[in-house]
């Protein structure tokens, strides 16, 4: 007999979890809807890196369907993953840009980091994990990277650039950032108006403003056959084993491990899909899911795969099964052949999309006390030093420093859990290292 919790069992029952076959489908094309953008901001992003864009595109479409229908699958659960925003940043502009360290040596820490993940999931050290890390630092850390994710929004699109005086400032208005200017105006009014798929119809709207302008020229030839070869299996593993890589490694894996458990504590409240416990439910298997797509991600040729909060437009649908995880996923599929057309499009017609992940991103700061300032000094850290020093890892390590240094100087050490601890020592040692 089929668990209650099985995708077969709920496929056949649906009624039971308050859902529908055309709710369900329904639900799962919301989701794409919402998320698709992905499909061209990630390419834009680490092709910057030196690797091929339809490689890039590829491995982003495969990763995210495969990932997705497993969720549905085995988990049996509405949400959808794809590589996520943030972490793309860091393994470009971050590793390979700022660092200098070869691409194929940063899927290399992909890969690691998502065999660690497994691990961590398989023996639930994970939740340790999560105890041990405050809330102000998980809410200080996502903000960081929210204005990590709209400064590199703005700087593609030419609305800031770089100044000898004063480092930044803000660049010319030309054509290029007067489009970008309206396509985020464009944007705003969608969401506000909540149109699903707004940052899709943001980035589409954009592109065509572009057209009389030749700031976007259609490709003679937009049906293209997917890349398997450019970047597919291409990462170093051995080269990564080293002390130098730890920092990158943890930014890996702690980044993905909050995106995933911030999205599925985020969207079960939403649906009121919580166990006796409170617990999201099946989160031990989403977890799994989880680091199972990042370890494909460092295979396949793109940064870690996680589990998106957009989702939530799919539940708020009436998604309730891992019907609406494989529609989603499903959907993925048919842009594998269109990548000479993805590739035209100019980055000032996605720029808007960054931004606005950003904004959503930043949401949570509210949630962070700053009259504590024991909680509040390292969650400030974490925001500020994330996008000034253009690095998700030098935000993360000198929070985690700082908040438990402020602790052991206040004699209250023991409020400490050996974890954090040891995540300490994982701090100290990249700083070394």
């Amino acid at each position: 007999m089929r668990s209650k919790d099985s995708f077969f069992y709920a496929v056949k029952h649906l009624n039971e979890y308050n859902s529908s076959f055309k709710k369900e489908i329904l639900a799962g094309f919301t989701t794409f809807l919402t998320m698709s953008y992905i499909i061209v901001v990630n390419p834009q992003i680490l092709s910057a890196t030196g690797m091929s864009y339809n490689g890039i595109l590829t491995a982003t479409i495969l990763v995210s369907f495969l990932s997705t229908v497993l969720m549905g699958l085995y988990a049996n659960l509405p949400y959808a993953l794809a590589p996520g925003m943030g972490i793309n940043a860091f393994f470009t502009y971050t590793l390979v840009i700022n660092q200098h360290i070869p691409w194929q040596d940063a899927l290399g820490a992909v890969f690691i980091s998502g065999l660690i993940f497994i691990v961590l999931s398989l023996f639930k050290i994970r939740e340790e994990i999560v105890k041990a890390i405050p809330r102000s630092l998980r809410f200080g850390v996502a903000a960081g990277i929210g204005l990590f994710i709209a400064f590199i929004g703005f700087k593609n699109a030419g609305f800031i650039v770089s100044d000898p005086a004063t480092y930044i400032s803000r660049g010319p208005l030309n054509v290029s950032v007067l489009l970008f200017l309206i396509g985020l105006l464009i944007t705003i009014f969608l969401i506000l108006k909540k149109v699903k798929g707004a940052l899709l119809l943001g980035i589409i709207t954009t592109t065509l403003l572009a057209i009389p302008f030749k700031k976007f020229i259609i490709p003679d030839n937009i049906i293209s056959s997917p890349d398997f070869s450019s970047v597919f299996f291409k990462l170093h593993i051995l080269k990564v084993l080293k002390l130098s890589m730890i920092a990158p490694i943890f930014t890996f894996l702690f980044t993905d491990m909050f995106d995933s458990i911030s999205a599925f504590i985020g969207i079960s409240n939403i649906a009121n899909m919580t166990d006796e416990n409170g617990q999201p439910k099946n989160v031990g298997k989403a977890l799994l899911v989880d680091a199972i797509s990042t370890t494909v991600s460092g295979l396949f040729g793109t940064s870690s795969g996680t589990t998106y909060i957009e989702s939530a437009s799919g539940v708020e649908e009436g998604g309730r099964t891992g019907l609406t995880a494989i529609t989603t996923g499903l959907l993925f599929l048919p842009f594998l052949f269109i990548a000479n057309f993805l590739k035209a499009i100019p980055p000032f017609a996605t720029a808007p999309a960054l931004v606005i992940v950003g904004v959503y991103m930043m949401q949570g700061v509210s949630s962070v006390d700053f009259k504590n300032l024991e909680n509040g000094i390292p969650a400030f850290l974490a925001l500020i030093l994330i996008p000034l020093t253009y690095s998700i890892t030098q935000g993360i390590i000198w929070a985690f420093i700082a908040y438990t240094l402020i602790k052991v100087l206040l004699g209250k050490y023991r409020e400490l859990s050996p974890m954090m601890y040891i995540i300490f020592i994982f701090s100290i040692l990249a700083l070394i290292f």
